[in-house]
């Protein structure tokens, strides 16, 4: 199946506010689900239940921490695989010498996004009482590699439409989970405000803690919706020829309002809903005919200092509680 195809069938899984199984195979987003929920654990599934009816915070994490680990593969790829020599990136050069014609600039966003889901996975990884290195992440069932169509860090061409997608998804999933601590914390909707603390074993979260970690999230959702803007602002356009890779990207910050893509839920959707984060990753968590081999999260996450330019730093911390 040629990229342009596969493209726009993951675009339209994490974006079409109507159906998130357009475009996507039902075994492939069946397996890829049940990779997440816990179904049929194979040793690389989810090791947290779905409950009834609602996500709990420890479902939140976990499914927010798989979406870092995604994001951490996808842009530690651009950075150290041929979409970097785009004349727009290094232009023939590395992340790290930017050949002349090339832009430091567009070069160093995408560096800062790979630098802000590292510090995003550590502090999930804190919250589920993981090591912050990396090191459990599959021990607690994250997938240890995650899959792409064939040629998606070739070029940019290829890539942008994906990581525009991927940018998508998590800022729905940010939304989405804004809206469930804080439905936990009121007790609403059937989320229980009794909330365990997946790192300390018998302890359970406060309303205060509930409040805080939607700001948490709410404030993570900004920074992922800083990375679509600056995303889109990469490719060469203008305002008589201002599409690349099949999309429109005057302006580059092109929404009134960021969107929850119809999200219902991280890992379970209210209502029974199949429109989840699950569901919208799910083409990035099991392999199919249309996609490349595996791309490990292990040599993404060990060797992503690699590909940062010296004088390349983020900065900042989570909110401070009321």
């Amino acid at each position: 199946m040629a990229l342009g195809k596969v493209t726009q069938d993951m675009i339209d899984s994490v974006v079409n506010r109507r159906s998130f199984l357009t475009g996507v195979g039902a075994v492939g987003i069946g397996a890829a689900a049940a990779t997440l929920i816990g179904c049929g654990d194979n040793g690389s599934g989810m090791m947290v239940k779905a409950s009834a009816s609602t996500d709990t915070a420890a479902q939140i994490f976990t499914a927010a921490l798989i979406a870092e680990d995604l994001a951490i593969t996808t842009y530690y790829n651009a950075l150290s695989g041929g979409v970097i020599k785009d004349p727009n990136l290094a232009n023939g050069g590395t992340a790290t010498n930017v050949l002349a014609g090339g832009s430091q600039v567009n070069v160093a966003y995408l560096q800062g996004a790979l630098l802000e889901e590292v510090q995003h996975a550590q502090l999930l990884r804190t919250l589920l009482g993981l090591s912050p290195s990396g090191s459990g992440d599959v021990g607690a069932g994250v997938p240890a590699t995650f899959f792409y169509p064939t040629g998606t860090f070739d070029t940019l061409t290829n890539f942008l439409p994906i990581l525009l997608a991927l940018e998508t998804a998590f800022v729905g999933a940010y939304m989405t989970a804004v809206e469930e601590f804080a439905s936990m914390a009121a007790g609403y909707n059937g989320f229980s405000a009794t909330q365990a603390n997946p790192a300390m074993s018998g302890s359970n979260y406060t309303q205060a803690d509930l409040i805080l970690y939607a700001k948490v999230a709410a404030s993570i959702l900004g920074v992922e919706a800083e990375h679509r803007a600056l995303i889109r602002a990469i490719p060469s356009v203008t305002i008589a020829s201002p599409t690349f890779a099949g999309t429109n990207l005057i302006p580059a910050n092109n929404v009134n309002y960021e969107s929850d893509a119809s999200l219902t839920g991280l890992i379970v959707g209210v209502g029974g809903s199949s429109a989840t984060a699950a569901t919208a990753l799910a083409p990035f968590l099991a392999t199919s005919s249309a996609q490349s081999a595996g791309f490990s999260f292990s040599t993404a996450n060990s060797g992503y200092n690699s590909v940062i330019t010296t004088g390349v730093t983020t900065s900042g911390s989570i909110p401070n509680p009321e």
